[in-house]
């Protein structure tokens, strides 16, 4: 179809208002011959592979995103809807929605208002337009989000909510995909089908996103390794991203022969020409259990959103030719080619949606919204202290401890003291035994038992399915740990070192802490994040081996973070963490300190004293709680965590032999969170306050305690912090000059005098 067959419009003409005007011109003026009204079963044209029911169900689809677009850009000035990225242009979507079953996981990028209109037939209970309307108009009744924000999802469709715009969800998409067939493996019972496939689209322009890429490239790794890995990648190539052109025939290109990425193409144009292509593509994968990647044809008119004004850097012929393309016009001529609807019928089914979505939205706008701050975050952070605990003691699994760990004498709590990476790597065992769901995974974690040899005998005693090395490839590996959490399962990823959790930061941040918030609770993705972390490592040095900045998980709404210094303590932390994400949902990170994975003595060398019995499993430590050394003491409070313990320790020997004071060291152990009442508790009672931060000085946890110990109201107290400097950590011996020492300690104790 020509831009010549559109009558021209004035520049300065919404063109919003010219998509709309040029659909009903299009229908009015149509001059082709009217045919007898097929019967459903039939094609809709001869050689379609859509049947007439087939189509009449997607163009009503197709019109209902096409009105909530046109209803938002009205209602949008009038403060009644807040949200204007629309679908469209990419209404063909819809064909992808009707093909496959609203049991197949769905993550959508923000163009998908025909897939989720399509969608919701296959439940017609629920009501596609009043549930989009409430999202629109931020509604505290949107089913999905509570008013959070205008996401596309649904708990009864398996559409998760996704609000990360540039491909972020890609990686737990094909995480989830994995994960339907992880299920089988251990003998998981997962709330899909078995042969569910998960569907993830994108546009063109995000799919050059390192995100992306990591995902594409892992989907080929795992087709290589002929591993099942059904995930349906839809690329909806509209040409452009914003504003930035996508040169013709790149996702083409670039797609088309990746060894393990099946290439489908489809034209989401044209219903009549692209549902058997479409077919074709979900056939393939659902069959053959392998990435396919539908490269779908569409196109983007009205803009990139209501405040993109086109026509300031789009020449007007060209917007034209854009126009031009609109899906609805073909969907159009199709019904009136067939002879499904005359021209009175389908300009009379448009003015009928469009009443049906302004309809929809006022009635929206009279629903109530979030108005308080607990209204808002009541989904973020579920915490039931009461049953995570019940569950953290949970110790009926005897049997299966007996099992693996040999005879009642070799149980870990019979053993005598050992340091902390020993109990860490009991506790994993026993987790193990008392979840058959959880599975741990990571670079080198397998047969080599993790670089400190952490999960050493795990894949031995657990088998392959359930321990198992990744990919080098951080975002890989959270984004694998949310597919698996998606069905249910209890991912222990590791990030193997905290340096390299921030090149995959992002699938913590953006995706697997935001689930709950912008799903109001209705989705969760639990996870235990094992990071060896922090500095002190002495002969593997550098700045990745001894990353000691861990600003960049406390600020992440909702996470919580925890450090344990010793043994005993790793224990019952761990079992907390995973009983929190068991109960409430949550995404833990434990932080392993490295350098006191093999430390046995504290004081002196000999001495033993930093090696701890094994709690029994009936013990777990509580969620935030902290570890108090010496609590009659009140000369002096030390605050600290991590290595920073025993530091603290053996400092406080030197400064009660120097100056004679008496001094109390509290282990936070919890660092996300903060136990702020813990914290002015100890300042409260103590007369002077130290805080030891073994991390940098600008942004680190020492910020946040002190700032905790202000607001409380002991800021008058004589007060000093230790921590490191502002820079990368050297190799070799020059680590030591940048990061705090004991003698740092004792000194600043001295300044307090």
């Amino acid at each position: 179809m020509s831009a010549a067959l559109i009558p021209a419009r004035q520049k300065d003409v919404n063109r919003a208002k010219v998509c709309d005007d040029n659909f009903i011109d299009f229908v009015q003026n149509w001059q082709g011959e009217e045919l007898p009204k097929p019967s459903p079963e039939e094609p809709i044209l001869d050689g379609s592979a859509c049947s007439a029911r087939d189509f009449d169900e997607l163009f009503r689809s197709q019109l209902i995103s096409r009105h909530l677009d046109l209803m938002a850009r009205v209602l949008r000035v009038q403060q009644k809807v807040f949200y204007t990225i629309g679908s469209s242009g990419h209404e063909g979507n819809a064909m992808v929605a009707r093909l496959t079953r609203h049991t197949d996981p769905a993550f959508l990028h923000y163009r998908s208002g025909g897939f989720m209109a399509e969608r919701f037939r296959k439940l017609p209970e629920m009501d596609p337009i009043m549930d989009s309307a409430l999202s629109f108009a931020a509604s505290k009744d949107d089913p999905i989000s509570g008013g959070r924000h205008k996401v596309w999802g649904s708990k009864p469709l398996w559409v998760l909510p996704q609000t990360s715009t540039i491909a972020s969800h890609l990686p737990k998409a094909l995480g989830t995909a994995i994960a339907v067939e992880q299920a089988k493996r251990i003998g998981h019972e997962s709330p899909i089908p078995d042969d569910s496939i998960v569907i993830c689209s994108f546009g063109d322009a995000s799919s050059n996103h390192a995100t992306a890429q990591t995902a594409f490239n892992t989907a080929q790794w795992t087709a290589y390794q002929k591993l099942p890995a059904p995930v349906l990648y839809v690329c909806e190539d509209n040409g452009i991203g914003i504003s930035v052109k996508t040169p013709t025939g790149w996702i083409n290109n670039a797609f088309r022969h990746r060894d393990g990425l099946d290439y489908f193409y489809a034209d989401g144009l044209d219903i009549a020409e692209g549902y058997g292509q479409i077919q074709r593509a979900i056939t393939h994968c659902r069959q053959t259990r392998r990435p396919t990647f539908l490269h779908l044809r569409t196109t983007r008119i009205m803009g990139h959103a209501g405040t993109d004004f086109e026509i300031e850097w789009r020449s007007f012929e060209e917007l034209m030719a854009v126009e031009a393309t609109d899906p609805l016009l073909r969907s159009a001529e199709i019904a009136l080619q067939s002879g499904l609807m005359s021209k009175s019928e389908v300009l009379e089914l448009y003015e009928a949606t469009r009443r049906q979505c302004f309809a929809a939205a006022e009635e929206a706008d009279k629903r109530p919204k979030l108005e308080t701050l607990e209204e808002v975050i009541a989904p973020l952070a579920p915490f039931h202290p009461e049953a995570v605990m019940a569950e953290a003691t949970r110790a009926d699994y005897a049997e299966k401890r007996l099992a693996v760990f040999g005879s009642e004498d070799k149980l870990p709590e019979k053993l005598p003291s050992r340091h902390l990476a020993l109990q860490i790597n009991s506790a994993l065992h026993d987790l193990f035994c008392k979840y058959p769901e959880t599975l741990l995974f990571g670079e080198d974690v397998a047969q080599k038992g993790g670089v400190y040899t952490v999960t050493k005998g795990l894949q031995k005693n657990f088998k392959g399915a359930r321990v198992f090395n990744t990919l080098l490839d951080e975002t890989m590996i959270l984004g694998l740990a949310q597919g698996f959490a998606n069905l249910g399962m209890l991912p222990l990823p590791e990030i193997q070192y905290l340096a390299y959790f921030h090149n995959a930061c992002d699938q913590i941040r953006g995706e697997a802490c935001s689930l709950q918030f912008f799903s109001n609770g209705q989705y969760r993705n639990p996870m235990v994040m094992r990071v060896a972390s922090l500095g002190y490592q002495r002969g593997f040095g550098g700045h990745f081996h001894n990353d000691n900045s861990i600003t960049a998980l406390r600020d992440i709404p909702s996470l919580v973070v925890g450090c344990p210094s010793r043994g005993d303590d790793a224990v019952t932390m761990l079992r907390a963490m995973t009983a929190l994400a068991k109960v409430d949902g949550r995404v833990c990170a434990y932080l392993e300190p490295i350098a006191l994975y093999m430390t046995k003595d504290l004081y002196e060398t000999g001495d033993g004293l930093w090696q701890t019995r094994y709690p029994a499993p009936s013990e777990a430590m509580e969620i935030g709680s902290e570890r108090t050394y010496f609590p009659e003491n009140n000369d002096l409070v030390v605050f600290t965590f991590g290595n920073g313990v025993p530091m603290s320790l053996r400092a406080a020997r030197q400064i009660e032999d120097t100056l004679q004071w008496k001094v109390r060291v509290v282990d936070l152990r919890w660092l996300q969170p903060l136990n702020e009442a813990a914290i002015a508790r100890h300042a409260g009672e103590c007369k002077r306050i130290l805080v030891v931060d073994e991390g940098r000085r600008s942004a680190g946890l020492g910020e946040g305690i002190i700032t905790a110990i202000v607001e409380a109201g002991h800021g008058a107290k004589p007060l000093r912090r230790v921590v490191g400097a502002d820079t990368y950590t050297p190799l070799a011996g020059a680590a030591f000059a940048v990061i705090p020492a004991d003698a740092d300690i004792v000194n600043a104790a001295i300044d307090l005098v």
